[in-house]
């Protein structure tokens, strides 16, 4: 872990169901590599465990006894959004970060997504499989399937940012403090969620060209994670105008408005 004094500080979550076959690997792998090339920032991988069965929340556990730079949170129930709103809200790190397990993206795009948000003022940055300069190897129905997806989502809620569901983002604690608490989904549409209401509320977004390689182990179960995508977007549809206006109403009444996390599903 980087110790410079004023150094940037930032968490990499690394959200968790069933991976023990993996995990250890992954964060020596990601501890690595931080090790070597995020110097200037001070670090640390949380491994947030959202209803495991295999073993995976043993592992996490281990880990972080064994390396001060490795964190745990263990959660009873599933959801990767959940991992993450838990994870990011017990932080006080001011970059909060996650990757999926399987390390589809290439590390080297890990600085350049802190350095968005610490050096160059933006609240959100997001790897990006979809925009120029982008290099992918995945399958055919997984491009089709996701090239579709952030099309439809620009031609329902008219948004800019070009891959709403690459596993690899990072966010200010500005935005875990004020945009988080607004999202509703505990799933794999929490990201959809998280950036449209960033982008709609005024936040900037930077989108980050990356190399992605598809993991042929992914446990997402494609068909059913896609009508629970398409479920979200026509609820944010309904709800996006109500929660941009009472946001301009907080903004004229001089201060902004603090919102109550919504109750647990």
């Amino acid at each position: 872990m980087s110790s410079g004094a004023g150094a940037p500080r930032i968490d990499i979550v690394i959200p968790t169901l069933n991976e023990a076959h993996v995990l250890e690997k992954s964060v020596q792998t990601l501890r690595s590599f931080c090790a070597e090339h995020m110097k200037a920032y001070a670090w640390k991988v949380v491994v947030a465990d959202n209803g495991s069965s295999d073993g995976t929340d043993t592992i996490a556990r281990r880990l972080e006894q064994a390396h001060s730079d490795v964190g745990a949170v263990l959660l009873r129930e599933r959801g990767r959004g959940r991992a993450l709103r838990t994870a990011w809200a017990a932080s006080d790190a001011d970059i909060l970060s996650y990757m999926d397990v399987d390390l589809s993206t290439e590390l080297a795009a890990l600085p350049r997504v802190a350095d968005a948000i610490a050096r160059e003022g933006f609240e959100v940055s997001i790897g990006s499989r979809l925009m120029r300069g982008a290099r992918i190897e995945r399958s055919f129905k997984r491009e089709f399937i996701s090239r579709s997806y952030n099309h439809l989502i620009r031609l329902l809620l008219r948004t800019r940012f070009s891959d709403a569901q690459c596993g690899f983002k990072a966010v200010s604690r500005r935005v875990v403090r004020e945009i988080v608490p607004l999202i509703e989904d505990q799933g794999w549409f929490f990201d959809t969620e998280l950036l449209v209401l960033s982008e709609r509320l005024g936040y900037p977004i930077k989108d980050v060209p990356v190399l992605w390689i598809e993991d042929h182990d992914s446990r997402v179960k494609i068909v059913s994670t896609a009508l629970d995508d398409i479920r979200g977007l026509l609820r944010l549809r309904r709800t996006l105008p109500g929660i941009a206006s009472r946001r301009s109403a907080a903004a004229a009444a001089g201060g902004a408005e603090r919102l109550q996390e919504p109750p647990q599903p």
